[in-house]
Parts: C-alpha cells; structure tokens; sequence
C-alpha cells in the first residue's frame, strides 16, 4: 500500500485502484491486452484470434468427463497428503466434498442432486455446458487427459454439442494416476508421448500437470519433460499443487530449468494455500506466473476472499484467475464467487481483467506446430 491509499479502508483502497489512480499495476484498466503476431487460442472447435473471446469469461479449470475411479483415487491421495502436513481430515456434513472433486452426482458444497451421471452422456453434458453462456462465460478450459479418465471424443462431442469454444488440456496428471508405464519411460519417452498427444488430441493447453506436496521422482520426470513439450510446442503449462500446495514453487523452479518463461505457466489450487500474508502468491507473481484460484462458490469462498483482495491491494491483478473446478454448475465462479468481491469493494475493472483478460493472455500462444484436426 503506498502513500495514496495508506490510512483507506480496504474497500476504498480497491475502489481506487480499479480506477488507474494508482499506477501500480501492469496494464492500464479499461485497456484492451495485446498480442502476439499469429497467437491463437486452440479450443476444440478451431482456433480462435484471442479477440474473438474477448465478450465473455474464459475459466481456465473445469471437467467433463473423469473416471469413476478417480473420486477414490483423488481423496486417498488428499487424505495422505493432509497426514503428512498434520491437517485433520475434515469430519461431518460436507466433509466429503472438501477431500473430493466435483462429479456430476458429487459436487463440491452442497450435495448435487442425485440423477444420471453427466459425465458418460455427452447430450446431457452439453445441454450443462450450454447453461454458461448465461452468465456471458465465452470459454472453458477442460483440465482432464486419459490418465484422469476423460475421453478426447467425449470432449469433442460437447464441444460440438454446446457451441461453448473448449480448449482441451492434457499431459499426465500426477503419481497416483499415472499410467504404470512411466515409471520406466524415459523423459525423451515421455516427451515424445506428449507431443503426440498434443498434435492427436488439438491441446490448447499443457494442464492439469500435478504433484501433491512432496514432488515425486517421476513427477519430476513428467514435470521435466513438460517444460520441454512446451518449448517444442508453445502451448502454456498449468500445475495441480496438493494440500496445502507446498510444492508450488518447486513447480515452477523445474519448469524454468527446461526453459519455460513464467508467464506461460499457472500455478494451480493456490487457494488452498492458505496464508493471509499470501507469501509464496506473491513470489509466484514476482517472478511473473499466474496463479489460480479454484474450487469456488462454496465453503472455500472464505478462506479465499481474504487472500485475493490482499494480493489486487499489492498489486498483482494481472497475475490472478478464477475457475471453479467443478464438472457441473460451470458458472459458480461468476455468479456466486464474484459477488462476494464486489460486496468487498473489488471494482469491474478488476473482476473483467481477472475474468475476460487474463485468462486470453495465458492461453494465447504462437503455434510451433500445425493444427491437424
């Protein structure tokens, strides 16, 4: 806080600085980003000029489609990685949805209504997807790959179905749900793998690339060879950090050794790092990666609308995004989430630079190779 804004109250310090009176941001509000000659976003459909997305919302972590195993997997893994942290394992009403995604029958916060499983209907799923454009949601991005249990032709089929652009993502998501193969690939292996993943499955997107809190010695091999697919490719990178996201830094250490400029990554799950200082938020920002901020329109709100106004107030607009990881009720983010920043006195300017801009200048990219579908 400098001295224009020293002695405000936060809502009025917000206020001030969703009107450019403070320069301390990157990028004046109001303006519209730029970028590079030939940068594309890859959704499903075609590639889109980021300009043609600029009416509407981009989230940048959603799902689809996800294995019926992976509820178990993913709360075995939460639950090893709350023991080793010494967090207790929530207990009562709701604490089933805090250890797991969201599902179409298992959602994050209050229980999803009990109905067929959107997830293997791809009819259903569209009619679903469809909803978003009510809340002027312009792109999502799906965060699954094979390893998690989506199906690239599903994803096509509700891209096709719904009209909503979809970049797909891809790579392999982290030790619990690898293939057993890799574990004996090499990383020039898996580097090969994801490239042809990206060429057969049109990858707008390397992500969800995940770890839990101590990184892996084959995390670090698929984290290695991503860095690489990037360079390779161009495609952006985003991260899936575990409870409480201890890893997030090392993520992009190892992503900057291969290569990788920051501000082609994402750090992922940040607000369940939960520290009203926000710490290692602001060095991911300093140094000039994104971080994400997911899970919303629930019981996670609390912990993190304290977090994201602390780090607006210091500046770091242009580094946030919001999504709300769900595989059904897309649109939480925008119509429950939001609100209670407004009600804390983040301004429009600030809500549409997180919401339309940031997430168009992460995705957009040069392409290196062409598109073959």
């Amino acid at each position: 806080m400098n001295n224009v804004t020293r002695g405000l109250t936060r809502r009025k310090t917000l206020q001030i600085l969703g009107t450019g009176a403070v320069g301390a941001m990157s990028g004046a509000f109001g303006q519209a980003p730029t970028f590079p000659k030939g940068a594309i976003i890859r959704a499903i459909q075609k590639d889109f000029l980021p300009e043609e997305l600029a009416g509407g919302a981009t989230l940048f972590h959603e799902h689809m489609q996800l294995g019926t195993d992976f509820n178990a997997k993913f709360a075995a893994a939460t639950a090893a990685a709350r023991a080793a942290n010494a967090m207790p394992t929530p207990q009562g009403r709701g604490a089933a949805a805090a250890n797991t995604p969201a599902t179409a029958n298992n959602a994050k916060g209050p229980a999803a209504a009990k109905g067929p499983d959107i997830m293997r209907d791809p009819d259903l799923m569209a009619a679903e997807v469809k909803k978003v454009k009510e809340a002027n949601i312009a792109c999502i991005v799906d965060a699954g790959h094979a390893d998690m249990g989506r199906d690239i032709n599903f994803l096509r089929q509700v891209a096709m179905k719904s009209g909503v652009p979809i970049v797909a993502g891809g790579g392999f998501y982290s030790q619990p749900f690898y293939p057993k193969e890799i574990s004996t690939m090499s990383e020039d292996q898996i580097l090969k793998a994801l490239i042809k993943q990206a060429d057969e499955d049109v990858l707008g997107v390397f992500g969800e690339i995940g770890s839990w809190d101590e990184i892996t010695a084959d995390e670090r091999k698929v984290f290695r060879a991503v860095g690489r697919a990037h360079v390779a490719t161009n495609l952006p990178i985003f991260t899936h950090t575990g409870i409480p996201g201890k890893s997030a830094l090392e993520q992009l250490d190892i992503l900057e050794d291969q290569g990788v400029k920051p501000e082609r990554v994402l750090i992922g799950h940040l607000g369940n790092l939960v520290d009203t200082n926000v710490y290692v938020h602001r060095a991911i920002c300093r140094r000039g990666a994104f971080i994400g901020f997911d899970r919303q329109g629930g019981a996670n709100d609390a912990q993190q609308v304290p977090m994201v106004l602390t780090l607006i107030e210091a500046g770091y607009v242009d580094h946030l995004m919001f999504s709300a990881d769900a595989s059904s009720g897309y649109s939480k983010t925008m119509t429950v989430f939001l609100p209670k920043l407004r009600a804390a006195g983040v301004s429009e300017a600030m809500l549409n630079k997180i919401m339309y801009d940031n997430p168009r200048r992460f995705l957009a990219f040069v392409p290196k190779r062409p598109r073959k579908k």
